[in-house]
């Protein structure tokens, strides 16, 4: 029996071995080797983005905001040097990704993953020494959208640490403007917009209206995981788009964000943008721990008024004695300050100031809009002269009721105001047109 005891134990013991050192060589397997600093160290452009000059500097075509001259996709953060496996999140995303290959490809992770590797302490680094001015003015402007956006985010069964896409695209600046024409808190280019249900056009641009741009950055980040089963993968298609992140997975055979930021399959900047997000979101889940204040503003009272179409602001103004600068930073959907043709627009105002307005839209005290809002949808190959002469009106009327210069383009789809032919054909002498 000793002997027989001592057989099994010896037996036991070489299972045990064997056992450990295949699961090691199978872990190592996974890890990738290790790369000098300089191999992984990003490298960080000095590009301005354009933002409105009503609100901020100028900009640039990468569609992230910075602000005083700040590089794009360069918002710098953070505190204490941690010294971390630069490839152990490139581990963990992979681990994700094959449970997510097994689960359902549309739930959501329940965080969108704020790993440490080197660069995002590379821009955690940053975002809390040379460029914190620039961050602190960032986390300064969250307070009045960063409830809403996380609300809206939960709702629809999204990580409420996305938010802080929103924080490397615009610094919160729901106006913000790449050079590229990206526009709003989401940096929408006008197409994907329009693909998400936002009105983007002469009259309206929805991309500058905080809740409902935020509405469909929500349905566009859900989309984009339902693709492609990382939220990283997800961040760096908002940026570079779906079909570029589709190429670079082929070209380099890894559904690994972290992989392609290694590889020449990416621009800079979407190499750059995502770890850029890491860090904000590592920030914002304890701003205070990094001596960052997100700002505390209570929410802009506000009521709304139906308004016909086609009426200025100015002349709302002028009427009720409430200022054009706070109608227009209330709707800076507005492009043109005019409420679009088509029926009456519902419009914000400030509180306590409808009652006001609505005096001023009572009959008899006419605003300057035509009398009879008729509009017409261009079609292709429509011109301006060609409308005009189709409704029997002045050109210079067409051109003055759509605020349009003569040089201005039109497209399928505009809506534009062919108004009260009675008065033009009678100031002008000519028969009304049948």
């Amino acid at each position: 029996m000793p002997i027989r005891a001592r057989f099994l134990l010896r037996v036991t013991s070489f299972l045990f071995v064997l056992t450990s050192g295949t699961v090691s060589l199978a872990a190592a397997e996974f890890l990738p080797f290790s790369a000098p600093e300089e191999a992984v160290r990003p490298l960080v452009r000095d590009e301005v983005i354009s933002i409105d000059p009503s609100v901020e500097p100028l900009g640039d075509e990468g569609g992230s905001a910075v602000e005083d001259q700040a590089p794009t996709h360069d918002h710098s953060a953070w505190h204490p040097r941690i010294e971390v496996d630069a490839w152990a999140e490139a581990f963990a995303e992979s681990s994700r990704l094959a449970w997510s290959a097994a689960a359902s490809p549309i739930a959501p992770a329940p965080s969108a993953g704020a790993g440490l590797n080197q660069q995002v302490q590379y821009f955690l680094d940053r975002f809390t020494r040379e460029r914190r001015q620039v961050i602190d003015k960032w986390f300064g402007r969250a307070g009045r959208y960063l409830e809403m956006i996380r609300d809206t985010l939960r709702d629809h069964g999204l990580p409420e640490d996305l938010a802080f896409v929103a924080m490397i695209e615009s610094g919160f600046n729901p106006v913000a403007v790449s050079r590229a024409g990206a526009k709003g808190l989401w940096q929408f280019m006008a197409g994907t917009a329009r693909r998400y249900g936002l009105r983007v056009d002469q009259w309206v641009d929805e991309r500058l209206d905080p809740e409902k741009s935020t509405l469909a950055a929500a349905a566009y980040l859900r989309d984009l995981y339902a693709q492609f089963g990382s939220w990283s993968l997800a961040q760096a298609a908002y940026n570079a788009g779906e079909m570029t992140v589709t190429r670079a997975i082929r070209s380099v055979g890894s559904k690994d964000f972290w992989a392609l930021a290694r590889s020449s399959s990416l621009k800079r900047e979407t190499k750059d943008f995502v770890p850029q997000i890491h860090a904000a979101t590592v920030i914002g889940q304890d701003p205070s721990r990094y001596g960052f204040d997100v700002g505390g503003h209570a929410p802009t009272d506000v009521e709304f008024v139906s308004i016909p179409a086609t009426t200025h602001l100015t002349t709302i103004a002028k009427a009720s004695g409430v200022s054009t600068d706070a109608l227009r930073g209330l709707n800076p959907v507005l492009v043109k300050g005019v409420t679009p043709p088509g029926g009456a627009y519902r419009l914000r105002v400030p509180a306590g100031t409808s009652a006001a307005i609505q005096a001023a839209l009572a009959p008899g005290k006419p605003l300057g809009a035509p009398s009879r809002a008729d509009t017409h949808v261009v079609r292709p190959g429509d011109t301006v002269s060609g409308i005009a002469k189709r409704y029997g009106i002045a050109v210079g009327d067409v051109l003055r009721w759509n605020h349009l210069a003569a040089s201005d383009f039109i497209r399928p789809g505009d809506r534009l105001v062919v108004a009260d032919r009675r008065l033009s054909a009678a100031r002008d002498g000519q028969p009304l047109a049948r």
